[in-house]
């Protein structure tokens, strides 16, 4: 009964969320046809405008952890040239989308179900922050650092967020700090700690078998 609510929920919302994309700001460069196909493609009809990716949501449950749906031009190749990709976030009660950037794009997020904790940091190192309500939108300017966290420790929560790019890319600050390889003096020092505690963010961050 529970996934049956929180799908008709979701679905209604998400209907209305599609506004979204009409304001996002488009980030790529200008075609020059009314669309692009892909080299794989030999047959261009309605299949190739049409993404079932989203199918999973109907009539699942809650989510356990923080998950992102994409639906961007690697995903949905009919996007490319089209200035305009899409994500559906999922976030268990007390989960987290960690500090991350979009190269490419701003990002509008529009809150469906529960409440978020957002901010990002800008240029001159000003936090921004709020507490999103239900039907709430916000929007994170292009590449800077921002983050979400669902603090309600019994509550799931659900955002759909829009993109002004087909593909605009995901930077996971975590991940590009500690799992890339940078050397740990180097990070030591930046982070003016020793090389154990990064030694030992490393081995969290690395992933398991």
């Amino acid at each position: 009964m529970a996934s049956k609510v929180f799908s008709l929920k979701f679905f209604s919302l998400m209907i209305s969320s599609f506004a979204i994309i009409q304001v996002t700001t488009a980030g790529d460069p200008d075609i020059l046809s009314d669309f692009l196909t892909h080299p794989n493609v030999t047959i261009i009809d309605g299949n190739f405008f049409t993404f079932t990716g989203m199918r999973s949501l109907v009539g699942s449950d809650p989510p356990t952890t923080f998950k992102a749906l994409k639906a961007s031009m690697a995903e949905f190749p009919a996007l490319n040239g089209q200035s305009v990709s899409f994500a559906v976030l999922e976030y268990a009660n007390g989960t987290i989308n960690p500090p991350h950037t979009h190269p490419r794009s701003a990002e509008l997020l529009f809150l469906v179900e529960g409440t978020l904790q957002v901010g990002f940091v800008d240029t001159t190192n000003k936090l921004f922050t709020q507490k999103l309500q239900e039907g709430d939108l916000f929007v994170f300017p292009k590449g800077l650092v921002h983050f979400q966290y669902n603090a309600d420790p019994q509550s799931f929560a659900i955002a759909v967020s829009a993109f002004g790019s087909a593909n605009p890319g995901t930077v996971s600050i975590p991940n590009t700090l500690f799992t890339t390889g940078i050397d740990d003096t180097v990070l030591a020092k930046s982070f003016k700690t020793n090389v154990a505690t990064i030694q030992a963010l490393k081995f969290a961050l690395a992933p398991k078998p």
